[in-house]
């Protein structure tokens, strides 16, 4: 079995507004996951690239229409 190709849809300054966006695409059914190099959460400080919201690829569009009607 393939494992789904995943994309980052968004890359946000802290977890605290990642889980925001990811709660609103999971509240509309899209599934997606949150990704920060923080050593697993014990390094907040190293999010220096940004904590990433990504989604499948065939889940895009429907996650940015959801995400932009959010803002």
């Amino acid at each position: 079995m393939n494992k789904p190709e995943l994309v980052v849809i968004r890359t946000y300054l802290n977890k605290a507004e990642a889980e925001i966006a990811h709660g609103a695409l999971e509240a509309a059914q899209v599934r997606s996951m949150i990704g920060a190099d923080d050593a697993g959460g014990t390094g907040p400080e190293l999010w220096m690239s940004g904590v990433k919201l990504l989604v499948r690829t065939e889940d895009v569009a429907r996650a940015e229409k959801i995400l932009s009607a959010a803002k």
